[in-house]
């Protein structure tokens, strides 16, 4: 029974849009994942992308899927036709290229 009522909650919330963040994943986890995430250009795809994240974020390989997956969720990153994710926001957002075109 608790284990319905805890999947009930987890799919409300997911049609709330509020999206919880992977297990034992800080905000400051987060915060490197996307720093890391943006240093090798975004995409998360293959081994070459996997490592740099895992070495920069601190973050095993499995949470590092998890929060590209909660990314994902949160719409804060897409999935890629070759099964990569791609980062959209913050330093990896689709115009963050054109404002830094503009500023200089």
């Amino acid at each position: 029974m608790t284990k319905r009522i805890a999947l009930l909650a987890a799919g409300l919330m997911t049609a709330a849009g509020c999206v919880l963040p992977p297990e034992d994943v800080t905000q400051e986890d987060l915060a490197l994942f996307d720093a890391a995430l943006a240093s090798i250009g975004c995409d998360l795809v293959g081994e070459s992308d996997y490592l740099p994240v895992e070495l920069q974020s601190g973050l095993p390989r499995a949470k590092v899927i998890e929060v590209a997956q909660y990314r994902v969720a949160r719409e804060e990153a897409v999935m890629l036709s070759n099964g990569g994710v791609r980062l959209v926001t913050g330093a990896c957002a689709p115009d963050a290229d054109v404002q830094v075109a503009e500023a200089t």
